[in-house]
């Protein structure tokens, strides 16, 4: 049997600010994220097995994401803390809001290669991650392959 690829959309709101950038988006600001993941492998094909038909269920796929992605940046201000962000970082959290510390600046393609290694660590074995598409606004995104991580 062939590979198949399938297909999940995610969406979860989130707030960053670019330290050092040169625009706009050095400032605090939100975004309506919709993520895109695409999983590749070949159906299961044992007519004893639940999943018999399916590459992934959709649902198993679901939880994953939910879990290490949208539960964690869903309604969050993502900062850099190996920048000056850290102190705002700290601001932030003692009015009760939720803070996302990452290693990188939280641009759409750095958080991409975050979410590939956190959504790959969880993935069943025979299922592999083939894709991620996150837009950043309806008309701007950025996508991450596994064919071009090699």
């Amino acid at each position: 049997m062939k590979n198949i690829r399938i297909t999940k959309h995610f969406d979860f709101e989130s707030a960053h600010a670019l330290y050092g950038y040169d625009g706009k988006c050095k400032n605090i600001h939100g975004h309506s994220y919709h993520l895109y993941v695409t999983v590749i492998g070949k159906p299961i094909n044992d007519v004893e097995h639940p999943k018999n038909g399916m590459v992934m269920d959709f649902g198993d796929l679901k939880r994953i994401v939910k879990k290490e992605i949208v539960d964690v940046f869903d309604h969050s201000v993502i900062l850099n803390k190996n920048s000056p962000h850290i102190e705002l970082a700290k601001t932030i959290e003692d009015h009760s809001h939720k803070i996302v510390l990452v290693t990188y600046q939280p641009t759409s393609e750095n958080m991409l290669f975050d979410f590939a290694q956190k959504i790959k660590a969880q993935l069943p074995q025979n299922v592999f991650l083939h894709s991620l598409k996150l837009n950043e606004t309806a008309n701007s995104y950025a996508e991450w392959f596994a064919s071009d991580q090699e």
